[in-house]
């Protein structure tokens, strides 16, 4: 029962782990890459749909990225939809493709989005506590119910706070080479 409850807590704060990785793949670095622009909502024939779901994204440079729309029609809409992000692109069409071409971040946006990206990591360590927290409760009422032992809970919490660092170690470093990788840009 302790060790179901575990499991299903450490894979809670592996996906908060993860989603923090995928958060920060579309912030922006000096370098090109397609997590930066496949969140992107385009209105496809009204319905608000990802950029990756209609259109082919590469990087043929370090500063280029080259969207090809699978339907030719949707071209505009891909290019409006770029344009309402906050990315700060400016794409061009040439009736097939659109290329975006990634200007070098300025020190002063690169000092932004490290504050972001501490940011971000902060609230993905609050998530990991509060998910400890929830489980150190439940373990708590399950030995007032007497349904684990003293023991059994003492070993139990020991277990939670060995995941829980080991998660929150993860995350520290996922940020370190995220403020890298800006700095390095």
């Amino acid at each position: 029962m302790v060790s179901d409850e575990l499991q299903k807590i450490e894979g809670k704060m592996q996906a908060s782990v993860s989603g923090l990785r995928k958060e920060l793949a579309t912030l922006r670095t000096g370098r090109a890459t397609p997590a930066l622009v496949e969140h992107i909502r385009v209105d496809y024939s009204g319905v608000p749909t990802p950029l990756n779901q209609i259109a082919g994204i590469s990087v043929p440079e370090a500063s280029l990225l080259i969207i090809q729309p699978w339907d030719k029609g949707s071209i505009r809409e891909i290019e409006k939809a770029i344009l309402k992000s906050d990315l700060g692109f400016n794409p061009t069409n040439d009736g097939n493709v659109i290329r975006i071409s990634i200007p070098p971040l300025s020190e002063e946006r690169r000092q932004e989005l490290i504050r972001v990206v501490r940011k971000r990591i902060e609230e993905r360590k609050v998530t990991v506590r509060n998910l400890r927290h929830e489980v150190m409760n439940d373990l708590k009422a399950m030995e007032k119910d007497k349904e684990i032992s003293g023991d059994e809970h003492k070993r139990a919490l020991a277990q939670l706070q060995k995941l829980t660092d080991a998660h929150i170690t993860e995350i520290d470093q996922t940020g370190r080479d995220k403020e890298k990788e800006l700095l390095e840009a």
